[in-house]
C-alpha cells in the first residue's frame, strides 16, 4: 500500500488526526476575511460583463499578423468604446464591442476593416442584443434558488436541520468567493460562467454530504458513552474522509488546470477562460469549506443542543477523575462510521471500565492482544 493509502488507513481508523474543529475559529476568519475581500471585488471593481449580457457587436476577421494589442487599439478608436479581443489559434481575431447598434455596428466595420487592411467583405459583423444575456442570467438565478431550497429541504430530512444550515452556509461561501474572484482578475462574464458556477455547487454539496454521512453514523447513540463530545466525533469523521476529499479535488482540479493554464494562457483560447476559471476557483473552494466550514459549523451548532452539553460535561468530568487517578485518559474508540465501542446503556457516572463487548475498537496505539473464548476458563472444549 502506498503511503498516502496508508495515511488514509489510519485516519480512518482514528489512530491518527488533526483536530480541524477544534481550531474552526481559525478557519472562521480566514473565511470571512476572503469573503469580505471578495465582495469588496464586486462592489469596488466590478464585473465584467460579456457581450451577452450587454449587448454590441461582434467581429471576426480572417487569419490576419496584427497582434491582439493592436486590433483592441484600432477597434477602440472607431467604436468609443471598450473593445475585447481574443486571438484565436487559426490565427484569426475575435473583436467583441459593447453598446452597438446595427447603424453604428456597420460604421465600425467599415472603419476597422481599413484600419487592419481587411477586405470589408471578409470581416463576419454579428449583432447581439441584451436581452438573450438577461434571460440566461434570470433563468440561472431561479434554478439557483430551487438547488437551494431543494438541497436544504434534503438534507433537513435526510439528516438534520443543523446540517442543511452548515451546507448552504458553504454553498453561498463557494459562490461568493467564485464571483469575487471573477471581480479581482477582470475575467469576462459569460454564459459559461454562469455554467461553471452552476456545475461547482454539486460538487462542494457532494464533498460535504460524503463528511456528514460519516459523522451521522458516527454520532449514532452518543449519548450512551462518556468517551467523546460531539466535537470528537465529528473531528473523527472529517479525518477519516480527509484524504478521499483531497484524492477527488487534485483528480477534478488536473483537468480543469489544463483547460485554464495550457488551453486559455498557453494556446490562447481566451474562450475557455471562462467556464474554466469558474470550476477551478469553485473546485477549491468547494473542498476548502467541506472540511473547514460544513463540518466545524455542524459541530458549533450541535453542541448548543442540551444533550450535547451535558454529554459534553459527563466526558470532562470522567477524564478529570481519570487524571486525578493517575489513569491514562481514554482516548481511544470506535472507527469512523460505526458506533462500536460506545457504552449499551446510560452513564451510571462511575469510573469503572465497563465490558465494551467483543466488537469494540482498542484504544488508539494499543495493540490487540488474544481473546479467551470464556469469561475466567481457558479456551477448549468444556470438560
Amino acid at each position: 500500500m502506498s503511503r498516502l493509502g496508508t495515511l488514509g488507513a489510519r485516519l480512518y481508523n482514528g489512530e491518527v488526526g488533526y483536530d480541524f474543529v477544534a481550531k474552526r475559529k481559525l478557519w472562521y476568519g480566514i473565511s470571512i476575511l476572503i469573503t469580505v475581500v471578495a465582495i469588496l471585488g464586486v462592489v469596488v471593481q466590478g464585473l465584467n460583463l460579456g457581450i451577452e449580457f450587454k449587448g454590441g457587436a461582434v467581429f471576426n476577421t480572417p487569419k490576419t499578423s496584427i497582434s491582439v494589442s493592436e486590433a483592441e487599439e484600432y477597434a477602440e478608436e472607431v467604436s468609443g468604446h471598450d473593445a475585447i479581443v481574443q486571438k484565436l489559434g487559426n490565427g484569426t481575431l475575435r473583436i467583441q464591442v459593447s453598446e452597438l447598434d446595427q447603424a453604428a455596428a456597420n460604421k465600425v466595420n467599415v472603419e476597422l476593416a481599413e484600419k487592419l487592411d481587411i477586405p470589408v467583405d471578409k470581416i463576419a459583423a454579428e449583432i447581439v442584443g441584451p436581452s438573450w444575456g438577461e434571460q440566461i442570467a434570470n433563468k440561472a438565478w431561479t434554478g439557483l434558488g430551487v438547488f437551494m431550497v431543494l438541497v436544504v429541504l434534503y438534507l433537513a430530512v435526510a439528516f438534520e436541520w443543523r446540517m442543511a444550515v452548515a451546507a448552504l452556509v458553504a454553498l453561498i461561501h463557494d459562490l461568493t468567493i467564485t464571483v469575487g474572484v471573477y471581480a479581482l482578475v477582470g475575467f469576462e462574464v459569460t454564459p459559461g460562467t454562469v455554467i461553471g458556477l452552476l456545475t461547482i455547487l454539486g460538487y462542494s454539496l457532494y464533498d460535504t454530504v460524503v463528511v456528514f454521512d460519516g459523522l451521522k453514523e458516527g454520532s449514532r447513540a452518543i449519548t450512551k458513552q462518556t468517551r467523546f463530545t460531539y466535537s470528537e466525533i465529528a473531528n473523527r469523521s472529517l479525518n477519516g474522509t480527509l484524504v478521499r476529499s483531497i484524492n477527488t479535488t487534485v483528480v477534478a482540479l488536473l483537468p480543469v488546470a489544463g483547460l485554464l493554464f495550457i488551453g486559455g494562457g498557453v494556446l490562447g483560447a481566451g474562450m475557455l477562460n471562462d467556464i474554466s476559471l469558474s470550476l477551478f476557483v469553485g473546485l477549491a473552494a468547494g473542498a476548502y469549506s467541506s472540511i473547514f466550514i460544513a463540518t466545524p459549523l455542524v459541530a458549533d451548532l450541535k453542541e448548543r443542543d442540551p444533550q450535547m452539553k451535558a454529554l459534553k460535561k459527563r466526558v470532562l468530568a470522567k477524564r478529570a477523575a481519570a487524571a486525578a487517578a493517575g489513569e491514562a485518559p481514554d482516548d481511544g474508540g470506535p472507527a469512523r462510521g460505526s458506533d462500536e465501542g460506545f457504552d449499551d446503556g446510560s452513564d451510571d457516572g462511575s469510573d469503572e471500565p465497563q465490558d465494551e463487548g467483543p466488537g469494540a475498537a482498542a484504544p488508539a496505539g494499543a495493540v490487540a492482544g488474544p481473546r479467551s473464548r470464556g469469561r475466567g476458563r481457558p479456551s477448549g472444549r468444556r470438560r
